[in-house]
Formats: C-alpha cells, structure tokens, sequence
C-alpha cells in the first residue's frame, strides 16, 4: 500500500509568490531561461537552470551546480522563501480554461518508487538522470514536483477539495498562459491523518511526468547512503499526486522533415496496403484535436501532407498486449520503422514531437512552411492506459503522452536535511 508523508515546506514569501514560482526546468530552452531570468531575476530559473546564467560553459560542468546551489543560498538568504514551522501536507489547484484541478502535495517514498509500488510507464536517458540526481545533490532539495496518478475509490479527491475550500491559499501565482496556481496548507494533525489514511488503502501510484525527477532522487538517496550522508529526507521525493480521472491527456503529434525519397502519391500509396484512407475535406485547425468516434476497435492517425487532411484506420487486433493496442505503437511500427526507416524515435533528427495541446494551425504552419513534409496527428490515450501499461510492467513508446495541468516549480519546496 502507498505511504505519503507530510513536510515542513519551504515557500515562497507571501509577496515572492508574484516573482518565484516558473515553469518546469525541462520544458524552457536555456536561452529563453536567460530571457525569463533577465526580465526576473528572482524567478526560480536561476536555481533549477543555473546553465542560463553561465552560457560560455558546457552546462554539465561542475560550476554549474555550484551555482544552483549558490543562487538557492542566496535566494534564502533575501528573504524570498519562508519555511513552515511543521511538517503539512499541501493541496495544488490550478484553474485552467474554467477547470479547477486539485491534486496532494506530499513526499513519497524512494524504496516504494524502487519496489515498483510507484510505478513507471517511460524510460529514462542517462544524461537527463545525471543533470537531475547532480542538481538535486548540489542544491539538497527537490524544487520540482513527480507527477502522480491514483486511482480514486470514491472519497480523495473530494476529500482534498474540501479541505482546500476549509483554507484560504497560502500562495498564488497566474503564468503567463492565464492558470491560476493557488497553494493550500493541510496542517492540522487531523486533516494530516485523514489524508494519511486514506492514501494508506491504496496500492500503487503511477508516474505520468517526472520519470527522470524520481529516478534521479533514487539516485542521490543511492549515492548519499554510500558515502555515510543520506537523511530520512532524502528516503523520499516531492509529488502531487491527481485522481487518474480528474486529469486531461492530450496527443502526442509526430512531424517527420522528408519521406524517405518519396513523393506524396508513393507514400499514400504505402500507407494504403496499411490503412483505410479516408480525405477529410474541412478540419478546425483552430482546434487541438480531431474529433472521432471509436469504441476503441479501431487505430484512428490523422495526417497532414501537402495540404490535404487524411483520415488512417486499421482495425485494432483483439489479441494484442496493451502496448501494441496504442495508436502510437503501430504508427511507429507500420509507418516509421516499415516505410520511413525511423526507427530511433528518441534520437532521429527525422522526427519531430509536439504536444497535442496547442492548436492544429501550429502543427500546419511547421509543415506548409516547408520544415517538415508530414504531420501525424494522434488521439490521446486514456489514463487507465497509462495504468494498465505500468501493471503490466512494459514502457510506452516515447513521447505518447501529453498530461495537463502542467505544473509549477516553486510553489513549496522540499529540502533534504
């Protein structure tokens, strides 16, 4: 059964809520980090993206990490932070396009993550962990969140949306999108057992972003142990953790630069022996997505291709694992690997990703622009897809899935004493 812990949070002071708070340190270029930090210079860019200030040096250098380390100090030592005078939990709203989503900061445990009780869906790359776990190391906290799916029996999450309607925030941030960030803290003990228990009858937590964050916490736990310096802090890792049905899934889009050779009139004759072709005469591309009607029998891929919208199905095989029933498994077997030989979606310069929130215009604008030759447009996956991948123990293929809300680092820290 899964085990979240209270903690003493460090946060923003009330006034720093306005300046702190940023996005993600994996989801901003280092230029535009140097942009943000520029504009800001209080912004959290300057502890999770210390490269940003240092643009002469190879930002895996070792000066690079002592100045996250160093930027951290010094925002403490400002004032821009206060720390709570005993361990809490914390309740996560975002309000995105009118929706509200509500989701349990707490700490989580490093053994549970490795005895698979939190469980995984992605791969990890080396070079990403290793950035993370010497970060994590060198400032001695966790600045970002792990985000968590559970699956509800019925009473957690209106139970966290309760108790954040019983407070008044301790912090809000609106980004530059217009979401409302508005953090709650749940400190009084019987809100912290209440919380405790119920999470006490669940079995298992499912990674949906942060695979690298909680890989490379294991790591810093691993490697403080053996040199005699690991706390009970870093036996665990900041999560939120959201209800599996209380959050948005989006696509993941493939854009590919050439087709292998071919013109337009090959191609779509290749991806006939596949698939039904169906042209699609109007598409909103003001949209984020197309919408469809499957009751899950069918592999539905939208494609864009010198102007012309294309509709492919393939019906889906009753005997296939949960890893080949997904859309972009077999785009990536019979479309990549068959007839694009992109058979490396992870490092091919051939291919392109982009999140399946952001209009269809954008993804139209790439390829008529001539940057690329073809757009593939995926439907998203369920949640319970996600899940049933990680009970089975398989890894999805890269880049299948897009969760929102999307969070920010900043709002509470966790600090490994």
């Amino acid at each position: 059964m899964v085990s979240v812990y209270p903690f003493t949070g460090l946060r923003p002071s009330p006034d720093a809520y306005r300046s702190v708070p940023s996005v993600p340190y994996d989801v901003i270029s280092r230029e535009d980090a140097a942009a943000e930090i520029q504009a800001n210079d209080k912004s959290l860019l300057r502890v999770i993206r210390p490269d940003a200030e240092l643009l002469d040096i190879d930002p895996h250098d070792d000066r690079i990490y002592t100045r996250a380390a160093e930027m951290f100090a010094k925002m403490k030592a400002d004032g821009l932070f206060v720390e709570d005078e005993a361990p809490s939990f914390y309740i996560y709203q975002i309000t995105l396009e009118g929706e509200v989503f509500t989701g349990l900061v707490s700490c989580v445990s490093v053994a549970e993550y490795k005895d698979n009780i939190i469980k995984k869906h992605e791969l990890t790359r080396y070079d990403k962990e290793e950035d993370r776990t010497r970060h994590i190391d060198a400032v001695s906290a966790h600045t970002g969140q792990v985000f968590l799916l559970y699956k509800d029996p019925g009473k957690i999450h209106k139970t966290l949306c309760r108790i954040a309607a019983s407070h008044e925030p301790v912090g809000e941030y609106v980004s530059a999108g217009g979401n409302l960030h508005r953090l709650f803290r749940a400190a009084d003990p019987a809100e912290v057992k209440e919380i405790t228990d119920l999470f006490a009858g669940i079995p298992n937590l499912y990674i949906a972003d942060g695979h690298h964050r909680a890989k490379s916490s294991a790591n810093v736990l691993d490697r403080r142990t053996a040199e005699g310096r690991a706390t009970p802090d870093a036996e665990k890792f900041m999560s939120v953790l959201f209800a599996h049905d209380s959050v948005r899934i989006y696509g993941y889009h493939r854009l590919v630069r050439d087709l292998a050779g071919m013109n337009a009139d090959q191609f779509l004759g290749d991806l006939a022996l596949r698939f039904t072709i169906t042209p699609l005469k109007k598409v909103d591309i003001s949209k984020n997505t197309i919408p469809v009607k499957n009751d899950g029998s069918m592999h539905i891929i939208h494609l864009y291709l010198e102007s012309e919208w294309y509709e492919l199905t393939r019906p889906v095989d009753p005997a296939a694992d949960v890893i080949s029933r997904l859309d972009v498994s077999v785009l990536q077997e019979v479309v990549l690997d068959d007839i694009l030989a992109i058979m490396d979606p992870r490092g091919d310069p051939r291919i392109s990703f982009v999140g399946g929130i952001v209009p269809l215009s954008e993804v139209v604008k790439e390829v008529d622009a001539g940057e690329y030759s073809a757009a593939f447009i995926m439907q998203p996956v369920t949640a319970q897809a996600v899940i049933d991948v990680a009970d089975a123990g398989l890894i999805m293929p890269p880049k299948s899935t897009w969760f929102e809300p999307k969070l920010l680092s900043g709002m509470v820290i966790h600090e490994i004493r």
